[in-house]
Formats: structure tokens, C-alpha cells, sequence
């Protein structure tokens, strides 16, 4: 009977530290994230609520769009990938309109730069030249990083 006892109180006493060292840990992470974005320095758009859903869906669009156009260069599918740079990541009218709805010029630049990249992509992909094709995938790509690093919701 004492041994299970002190089985018992072992395994409780385990289960306890576990449970607040986890909740230690969420606590250290929720501080974590508050600090880190005290720290963002990128610019604020003032996105907020529906608007910021519909930003953050169209710029996954154009992440799964660049997943597309590598799978279908690693298949030679140049026709079907410069398809898919120009509706889906180039220069549309819903696109422009869309950057320029922030009321950031900056932002509003560098939005049209992406886009207008999207279809150079397009436009190097009907080349079927892999080396260019690629050059031009890099570029759109830096657009996304450099919005990324200037830019928060």
C-alpha cells in the first residue's frame, strides 16, 4: 500500500510540474509575441477586420500562385505557368486598384512593382528560357520580401 501511494504522489506531483512548466512556457511565448511586436518596426497599414482578411487571403494567393509556377517549371510547363503569373500575380485592374486603397504611397509602389514583376515572369515564362524564367521568378519573389520587411497589417 505505500509503495502505491508513492507511485501516486510521483506520478501527481510529475503531472503538476508538467502541467506548470507547459503553462510556464505559453506564458513566456504570449510575452514573446507582445514583445516582438512592440519591437516591429515595419510600417502599420492600418488594416483592420474584413479588410485585413481579404489582404491576407490575397497575399496567400500569391504564394500558392508561386508554388504553381515552380511545380510547373520543374515539369517545363512554361505555357501553363505564364498563365498563371499573369492572372494571378500580374498587373489586373482589381490588383491595381486593390494597392492603392492603403493610402501609402510607398506601399502603393510597391504593390504596382510586384504585379508589374508578375507579368514580366509571365512574359520571360513564354521564353521557355529556364535561366530567365528564373531571374524573373527571383525578382517578383524580392518584391514579396521587401513588402514583407516595410510592411505590417
Amino acid at each position: 500500500m505505500n509503495r502505491f501511494l508513492l507511485a501516486m504522489v510521483v506520478f501527481v506531483g510529475t503531472t503538476v510540474l508538467n502541467a506548470a512548466s507547459a503553462e510556464d512556457a505559453m506564458m513566456q511565448m504570449g510575452n514573446h509575441r507582445h514583445d516582438m511586436s512592440v519591437l516591429d518596426t515595419r510600417t502599420s497599414l492600418g488594416v483592420t477586420g474584413p479588410m485585413q482578411q481579404h489582404q491576407l487571403s490575397n497575399m496567400r494567393e500569391h504564394v500558392e500562385a508561386i508554388k504553381s509556377i515552380v511545380g510547373l517549371l520543374a515539369e517545363q510547363k512554361f505555357e501553363e505557368a505564364s498563365k498563371v503569373a499573369h492572372a494571378r500575380l500580374g498587373l489586373t485592374p482589381d490588383m491595381q486598384a486593390m494597392c492603392g486603397m492603403f493610402g501609402n504611397d510607398d506601399f502603393n509602389k510597391l504593390g504596382l512593382a510586384f504585379h508589374r514583376s508578375g507579368d514580366d515572369l509571365g512574359d520571360a515564362l513564354q521564353t521557355k528560357d529556364m535561366n530567365a524564367s528564373l531571374r524573373a521568378l527571383n525578382k517578383t519573389m524580392q518584391y514579396c520580401v521587401e513588402c514583407h520587411a516595410r510592411f505590417r497589417q
